[in-house]
């Protein structure tokens, strides 16, 4: 809670840097990567023994994976959401009532997966819970979430949806904010999901998100920016930068130890948990839409697996040679370090087009 050293800037000189939402992100991100760095192999080691044979591989997934990833340990979620709330609870504002409606969504939603992953490793299998129990339960807490956010915002802006490029022009949705807002919580979470399938493929890709994130945070939380750059301003929403900044440095932590070959997998427990913040984080912010932009990998990959089951379901065909798509290239011919690493190209040159829908000047 260094953000209360702020309040005594008037007696102590140069405390006054710890009320700058630039500093302290910074702070959260050195914070969070020191820790997961610190008691990541620690926490390794532990799931290690815990698990035993490590997370069950699927028998229908790439033949290669059954005998390079067999064994490896799940659930390293853990060490990010360590790190994430450590951070965040030493730099952030605590009174922001933004900062804790996100940290709801990330920490319920990383429950849901912890348990996901623990019946999957406890029962030997790669099928957790009921499917409809755990949306059902992501709905509530994506509801909650999004009834904070309509109570937090201000006038018409609200319950509205903001368009990128018009700023004057919002599409007032009424009632209809919750279910919407419901509906891009849950669906950036699952999304997150299906893409955490090969060493670092997920974390890259959400730490880009999170940072584009942290920028888009940070100017609408700030009314003179937000004027120039045209974009509705959201007063409180630049703490959120904080969070953005504790889930790279944590992030990076976690790449460390998840680099191929991975000495562990994020597991439900964190994509479940980092797609809920990103999606809580553009409700936040009114950027849904641009998170669908930032996030268009994601999105990608949660439509692959929607058109590959829709296919099948009709036509008993399958359109790719495996879903979730980064299956399919795989399948194709592609080595696991070429899908990764042209699979971040893509989300940084996404992160760069919907960053760009903030200049209009």
């Amino acid at each position: 809670m260094l953000y209360l050293l702020g309040d005594l800037s008037g007696q102590i000189p140069g405390l006054n840097v710890f009320r700058y939402i630039t500093f302290r992100t910074g702070g959260a991100l050195l914070t969070a990567l020191f820790l997961v760095f610190l008691f990541g192999p620690r926490i390794i080691a532990s799931l290690r023994v815990r698990q035993g044979g490590g997370q069950p591989i699927r028998a229908d997934g790439p033949a290669s994976h059954l005998m390079t990833k067999k064994g490896t340990p799940t659930m390293g979620g853990l060490m990010i959401l360590f790190g994430l709330l450590a951070a965040t609870l030493l730099w952030a504002d605590l009174s922001n009532p933004y900062v804790w409606m996100v940290l709801l969504v990330t920490l319920s939603f990383g429950l849901i997966g912890f348990y996901d992953d623990y019946l999957k490793v406890t029962k030997a299998t790669h099928r957790g819970f009921s499917g409809r129990i755990r949306l059902l339960l992501e709905a509530v807490i994506a509801g909650a979430a999004a009834g904070i956010v309509a109570y937090m915002g201000e006038g018409r802006l609200a319950t509205a949806l903001a368009l990128p490029f018009i700023k004057d022009f919002v599409i007032n949705l009424g009632l209809f904010f919750i279910p919407f807002a419901m509906l891009v919580i849950v669906g950036a979470g699952n999304a997150v999901n299906l893409t955490d399938g090969l060493d670092g493929l997920a974390i890259v890709p959400v730490m880009i998100a999170a940072g584009s994130f942290g920028v888009i945070a940070y100017l609408c939380g700030n009314a003179v920016f937000a004027d120039y750059l045209q974009i509705h301003f959201v007063a409180g929403a630049g703490e959120l930068s904080v969070l953005c900044g504790a889930v790279i440095g944590a992030g990076i932590g976690f790449l460390w130890f998840n680099a191929p070959p991975a000495a562990i997998f994020m597991g439900d427990t964190g994509s479940l948990a980092l797609g809920g913040m990103l999606g809580s984080i553009a409700v936040a912010t009114k950027h849904e839409i641009v998170l669908a932009i930032i996030g268009g990998l994601f999105v990608l990959e949660a439509v692959s697996v929607i058109i590959q089951v829709a296919s099948y379901k009709l036509t008993g065909k399958r359109v790719f040679k495996m879903a979730p798509i980064h299956h399919h290239f795989e399948q194709l011919g592609w080595t696991e370090p070429q899908v990764v690493i042209r699979f971040w190209i893509i989300a940084v040159v996404l992160a760069l087009i919907g960053l760009s829908t903030l200049k209009l000047r």
